[in-house]
């Protein structure tokens, strides 16, 4: 009888060989997913700053539809949340937030009126913060 109890007893784990395999698929599979993992969470912040710049184009829209122009420079996206002086019609404030919202990398969108690109320009200079770049490092803006 002591024979069956000792075969029970060895078949309730797992040998060290088994989970050697185990791990070296796991790391295997980690290796071929991680990269496009990675790669997705990279252009996650332009696409938000994209998707943020179209909300603050959209805003800016109502405003010129209550005040007949858009912000001047000086005035700037801050026209979306406080009145600007002379800004007869204004029917604020524009954003659901009522802060104009930093980029995804915590600095502030540029604007421009009139714009070199559209009509007005909303950008930000990506994650290195000046002109020009690639992937996370490009120029995020209306026009694009």
């Amino acid at each position: 009888m002591k024979q069956p109890l000792n075969r029970q007893r060895r078949q309730r784990g797992f040998t060290l060989m088994e989970l050697l395999v185990v791990l070296a698929i796991l790391g295997l599979l980690m290796s071929l997913v991680g990269p496009r993992v990675l790669n997705q969470l990279g252009g996650a912040k332009s696409k938000t700053a994209g998707i943020q710049i179209k909300d603050l184009e959209q805003s800016l829209e109502m405003y010129k539809l209550d005040v007949g122009r858009f912000p001047s420079n000086a005035e700037g996206l801050n026209a979306l949340v406080r009145k600007p002086a002379g800004a007869a019609g204004w029917n604020g404030p524009y954003l659901k937030s009522k802060e104009v919202p930093l980029d995804p990398w915590n600095r502030e969108y540029n604007y421009k009126y009139p714009g070199e690109h559209a009509e007005m320009d909303i950008f930000t200079y990506g994650q290195n913060g000046v002109p020009g770049g690639e992937g996370e490092d490009s120029d995020v803006g209306n026009w694009r």
